[in-house]
């Protein structure tokens, strides 16, 4: 299975509460709920499409948490997400779990970096990391995740924990697709490349005409 990321970003890199005030209130963040003002329907359709890609969810322990508490409660037959979130197979990072509430749950600990290429090496398409920022932050850089969808909202929201903080691994990125919604929202789909690559510039010359 190939591993993917999706998340959520304010314009200032934000990654945490966007879905509510008290989603993750953790480090005192008060400015939670700042992404859902800019959903609309083209963003849902393409989000929609993106979860039927999966074959599996992987979680860190704080976002599993909080989606197990919210999703099961959300009963609207319209909503496409519902089904899938709340059927397919969860996996949750995490070394104080002994067992997830939210099935069906596989709470792996120990070895993470084997268990996850274990689970990559499995028939399917894709096993898929929904919000995690920080299980994204520390996979990021063993070259496990294959590819970033990215949700960029245009909001600053000033405060709160970052998808890329300072420390961050460098890590080079080609993008493969990007498209706009009605709501002002930025759709980036990146595939991980490895390494950062740097250079000089020394004038337009340098430049690929193509």
């Amino acid at each position: 299975m190939k591993l993917t990321l999706t998340e959520f970003v304010s314009l200032d890199g934000v990654s945490q509460g966007p879905g509510s005030p008290d989603e993750d209130i953790s480090g005192g963040f008060t400015q939670g709920g700042w992404f859902v003002p800019h959903m609309d329907q083209s963003f849902i359709d393409e989000a929609a499409r993106w979860l039927e890609q999966a074959d599996a969810l992987l979680f860190g322990r704080r976002t599993y948490e909080a989606f197990a508490r919210d999703w099961p409660q959300i009963t609207d037959p319209n909503d496409p997400f519902t089904s899938l979130m709340n059927s397919l197979p969860k996996y949750v990072v995490s070394q104080s779990l002994a067992s997830g509430s939210w099935h069906p749950t596989t709470v792996l600990s120990g070895d993470i970096l084997a268990a996850l290429a274990e689970l990559k090496a499995r028939p399917g398409r894709e096993l898929q990391i929904h919000g995690s920022s920080v299980l994204a932050q520390s996979l990021l850089s063993t070259g496990l995740i294959d590819e970033i969808r990215l949700v960029e909202a245009p909001v600053v929201v000033g405060s709160g924990r970052r998808l890329f903080p300072e420390g961050s691994a460098p890590t080079g990125l080609r993008l493969l697709s990007s498209k706009t919604t009605p709501g002002g929202l930025a759709l980036h789909k990146y595939q991980v490349v490895g390494s950062a690559n740097y250079s000089t510039y020394t004038g337009v010359s340098d430049i690929p005409s193509g």
